[in-house]
């Protein structure tokens, strides 16, 4: 940020500096050009054609140092056929004009006829009453002083200009660096929260760097949150591993004759409980990945394939918005769908029915049958881990927990209803839209 300051300022200066030296100049050099018209203009104004046909002066000209020789000051009348008519300053010397001129416009330019000492000359073509001969009136003056004027001037602004750049170097320095405080105080905060003095930023920040301390404090709360779930998820699955492993452990200490039997059944409970905080955790992993995207009636397809083939029998149909899509992986999708469409057909009297559809930023999928239904007291307590209210079919209780578990790392939700077209249970099943 110093270096683009500094390089920027730099331009400009240079830029300014450079424009500014060029106006002042030719203010200047037109000063000096204007008293150079006003000797040439009175030097017309007092010439007059003598009797012998020459140039005269009817009255002296004011500046005296066109009497003094090599005073830096001059003027020359000539004409074609006449002889010069010089001052006094020029000596032995004369001023050679550059070519014939045939108007009468003012012509100025610098020359370096004279050895040591450069001229800016200014003449002009006249014709003076009672003559028809074409005089050529030249004033020439010394460059030295005009040069000096501009020199100074030139080193007046380089002087200014360079204090200004420095000026300017040491705000944009101090700006940067007052500027750039507030990060070195996060970036102590964060040190001093690897350390473990503190777990978030509490000092008191600008309006600008605010924003960024408060993602910051978010992010730290959303991990804590996180490293909190995985360790509730641990303790669960611990827990959940703990009963059936015990019956195991008693049985083959018993050495029961269902042992067998006891550890098929243990076994397929426990692994169900594995999948099921598995299914959390990878949820848990992948919802902060904006990239999530799961196409809704893809994933119904693909569920109601491998439905069909567990349940010949039932009748699976769907409708509604086939474009819909979640901000879902879609293996979560798969998951959560899998365990409504079969509990349907597993639970229900053969007929499954399933809607897709957009509500308030959401998309919904109403999955219902034509079962026997859940009583409304049971409804809430149906969603916990291992609980079955039909006992006589295979199953571990744990396919509405985990889609529950799911949809609301998601941030979705899931309701269980009665279904007015089938008769049987309703589940709205809600997620974000895309």
């Amino acid at each position: 940020m110093i270096g683009i300051a500094a390089l920027w300022i730099s331009v400009l200066l240079v830029g300014g500096g450079v424009a500014l030296d060029r106006v002042l100049s030719d203010a200047i050099t037109r000063n000096f050009d204007d008293g150079m018209n006003y000797v040439l203009t009175a030097m017309i104004g007092a010439s007059e054609i003598g009797p012998d046909g020459e140039v005269l002066f009817n009255r002296e000209l004011a500046d005296q140092r066109f009497l003094e020789p090599n005073s830096g000051l001059y003027y020359q009348i000539s004409a074609k056929g006449h002889e010069d008519w010089r001052s006094r300053s020029l000596w032995d010397r004369a001023l050679k004009a550059p070519g014939e001129h045939h108007d009468r416009q003012l012509h100025v330019y610098d020359s370096k006829q004279f050895p040591g000492e450069d001229l800016r000359v200014m003449e002009r073509t006249v014709v003076l009453p009672g003559s028809e001969t074409r005089w050529l009136f030249m004033v020439a003056q010394a460059r030295s002083g005009l040069d000096a004027q501009i020199k100074t001037l030139r080193s007046t602004l380089f002087k200014s200009f360079a204090l200004l750049a420095l000026g300017l170097f040491v705000l944009a320095s101090l700006q940067t660096i007052y500027g750039l405080r507030p990060l070195r105080k996060v970036r102590q905060e964060i040190v001093r929260m690897r350390a473990g003095e503190k777990n978030r930023v509490t000092e008191p920040m600008p309006a600008e760097v605010l924003p960024m301390v408060e993602e910051l404090n978010a992010l730290l709360a959303h991990n804590e949150r996180q490293a909190e779930e995985a360790r509730t998820h641990a303790g669960n699955l611990a827990h959940a591993l703990k009963t059936p492993l015990t019956v195991i452990m008693n049985a083959a200490t018993a050495k029961a004759p269902d042992l067998g039997d006891a550890v098929i059944r243990e076994a397929t409970t426990m692994r169900r409980q594995v999948d099921h905080h598995l299914a959390r955790a990878r949820a848990v992993g992948r919802r902060g990945a904006a990239q999530s995207r799961a196409e809704v009636w893809s994933s119904l397809e693909a569920v109601e394939r491998a439905v069909r083939r567990l349940y010949p029998d039932a009748r699976i149909d769907m409708d509604g918005d086939k474009a819909a899509a979640v901000r879902v992986e879609r293996q979560d999708l798969d998951e959560m769908l899998g365990n409504l469409i079969e509990n349907a057909a597993k639970y229900g009297g053969g007929s499954v029915f399933a809607t897709v559809g957009r509500a308030a930023g959401m998309v919904e999928i109403l999955i219902e049958d034509d079962g026997m239904g859940i009583p409304q007291e049971e409804r809430v307590r149906i969603f916990d881990r291992g609980v079955r209210l039909d006992s006589g079919k295979p199953g571990t209780g744990l396919g509405l927990a985990i889609v529950r578990d799911v949809a609301e790392i998601y941030g979705g939700a899931v309701a269980l209803e009665e279904s007015e077209d089938l008769g049987g249970l309703l589940v709205r099943l809600r997620l974000p839209a895309v």
